[in-house]
Formats: structure tokens, C-alpha cells, sequence
């Protein structure tokens, strides 16, 4: 942004610090935390160089390890969005803690913001609410989908059990809203966007 406004080269985002954020999972969780903490980070190194795919499949992978857990059975309260470091370190969280963790891991791999969304979405299947990650490829492509539930990377058009309710990346939020109702319009049929 400030490049845009001044004409100032932007700052390079710090890469992590591997060693901060070991000592701190294994000082806050156990050694144990630390552990989970290296692979992801062996993993983020490791799918630095590799495909969009590929970064896609790691990251999925490795969050859908975790352990699937309640707000309120791990943190006391209805609903708590972890930082990835806690999710790693706890072992578990629910799926807003794999959609936000996968969606930063892919951020820091170099995924383009544009090209991701947090989405809630309605499961049909098991009639409640739900958060995934959509991955664009192109503008206006059907997104691929990043689910705790269904391991498996899918395209949208092939979760007929999703319905898509809202999303939003680090820039902009989309509704689903009836034609006429909204500037952008998300329909159960088409999960296809224009960024």
C-alpha cells in the first residue's frame, strides 16, 4: 500500500523464525508441541519451491492431522479462533483453527491473497456450520476446496454437501446473497468469484 501511495519499495515480510517459534511451543505446550511445531516448519521449508499444488497438499496434510476439538471443551468458551502456533501447540482445534492455520501456512508459501478465501459454509451433511479454505487457480475458476472433514482436495463443484454462506481473505468479504441484494453474489451452484 505504501508503495502505491509514495512510490517507496515495499518491505520484505520476515521470514519465521524457527527457533522463537520451537522454543515457544515447546516452553508453552511440551516438548511434544515443539515436535509438531518442527515438522510444520520442515514442511513450510520444504514447500517453498514446490507447485501451488503441491504447497496445497502439504499444508492440507499436515493441519488434517490434528485432532478435531470444541472451543468450549478446549479453551472454556463458545467460540475462540486459535493463532496457528496455538493450534499446533494444543494438538487440535476446531475448523475455523484448520482454516485459518492452513490459510497463513499458504500465505507465508507465497500463495497469493487473491487467490484464497476463508469460507463458512453450511455442511448438509451434518446440519451445521462450517469453515473451509477456497483456493482460486484463475480468476472466475470453481475453487478448490481445503477441508478438515473431507481430507481430500476437491473442486467446490464436487462438495455438494458444502453451501457456501460467506468468505473473506485478508483484503475484501463476500456474501451469499440473492441477486440484487449485494455487490457480489455467491450462489450455492457457483462458487465462482472474480478477483
Amino acid at each position: 500500500m505504501l508503495f502505491l501511495v509514495f512510490g517507496l519499495p515495499a518491505k520484505s515480510v520476515p521470514k519465521l523464525n524457527n527457533q522463537k517459534i520451537v522454543a515457544a511451543l515447546t516452553d508453552n505446550y511440551g516438548q511434544r508441541a515443539g515436535l509438531r511445531g518442527r515438522a510444520w516448519l520442515t514442511i513450510m521449508a520444504d514447500a517453498s519451491d514446490a507447485s501451488n499444488a503441491d504447497k496445497l497438499a502439504q499444508v492440507n496434510g499436515f493441519f488434517n492431522q490434528l485432532r478435531f476439538i470444541d472451543d468450549i471443551k478446549l479453551w472454556g468458551v463458545e467460540n475462540y479462533w486459535a493463532t496457528p502456533i496455538e493450534f499446533i501447540g494444543v494438538n487440535g482445534g476446531d475448523c475455523e483453527d484448520f482454516a485459518i492455520a492452513k490459510y497463513f501456512s499458504l500465505l507465508e508459501l507465497g500463495i497469493a491473497d487473491e487467490k484464497m478465501r476463508i469460507t463458512m459454509v453450511k455442511s448438509l451433511t451434518l446440519n451445521q456450520y462450517h469453515m473451509v479454505v477456497a483456493y482460486y487457480p484463475t480468476p472466475g475458476s470453481v475453487p478448490l476446496i481445503l477441508d478438515n472433514i473431507d481430507g481430500e482436495i476437491k473442486p467446490a463443484d464436487q462438495r455438494n454437501d458444502l453451501l457456501p454462506v460467506y468468505s473473506f481473505n485478508g483484503k475484501q468479504l463476500w456474501l451469499n446473497k440473492e441477486k440484487g441484494q449485494g455487490v457480489f453474489e455467491l450462489t450455492p451452484n457457483s462458487w465462482t468469484t472474480n478477483y
